[in-house]
This record gives C-alpha cells, sequence and structure tokens, in this order.
C-alpha cells in the first residue's frame, strides 16, 4: 500500500457534523490490528477531544502548535508527538497548509 498525502487532502473536509461545525478534516487510511492511521488537517480551529489510545503526530506540512494538557509544544514538517491516551490535546496556531499523520494504537484505556 502506498499512500500519497495530496490524494488525501483533495478529499476533505467531509461533511460538517455537530462537533465539527466546518467539515470534518481527518480521514482514516488503514486500520488494522488495534492500529489506525489517519491523516489529520485541521483549519482554524482544532475541536479534538482525548482519544481512547495512544497517538502519535508526524507532522508532513505546515507548522502549529500542540497543546498537550495545558502544556504547549512548536511543530513544524518533520516533527515528531507523542499523545497519550485520555490526555487533553489540541493544535492551535495552524498553519493554513497544516497536515499530520495520526498514529493510534494499543488498547483503548477506559
Amino acid at each position: 500500500m502506498h499512500l500519497r498525502p495530496q490524494d488525501l487532502l483533495v478529499r476533505l473536509p467531509l461533511p460538517a457534523t455537530a462537533k465539527w461545525p466546518n467539515g470534518v478534516y481527518d480521514i482514516e487510511v488503514f486500520a488494522r490490528a488495534g492500529l489506525t492511521l489517519e491523516l489529520f488537517a485541521p483549519r482554524g480551529v482544532d475541536h479534538q477531544t482525548p482519544h481512547a489510545q495512544d497517538e502519535l503526530y508526524i507532522v508532513i506540512a505546515g507548522s502549529a502548535t500542540l497543546d498537550i494538557d495545558g502544556v504547549e509544544h512548536a511543530c513544524a514538517m518533520g516533527g515528531a508527538l507523542f499523545v497519550p491516551a485520555r490526555v487533553p490535546h489540541r493544535f492551535n496556531n495552524i498553519s493554513e497548509d497544516f497536515a499530520t499523520w495520526a498514529i493510534f494504537w494499543g488498547d483503548e484505556k477506559p
């Protein structure tokens, strides 16, 4: 399987939801045996809430800051950031071209 971000970005945003009123800016591209890969490219405000699995972001374009439980981390293309399951986090100061792979894995934590 070969995944190209540019082929996925043109499919965003997905239709709006109550949580994402301006459209959904993540798309699941692969899932297998407790591992999920998504492309996430928030625009404007990041409305995400904590996840039940550990998460690794690998930034592939643009820049932002990632607030992990109140601590800001600068991130740009080539950077990787880890967020433990159930920890509040969201991107801020999002550039117009920001995109990141989001990798979820492991057992869901209550």
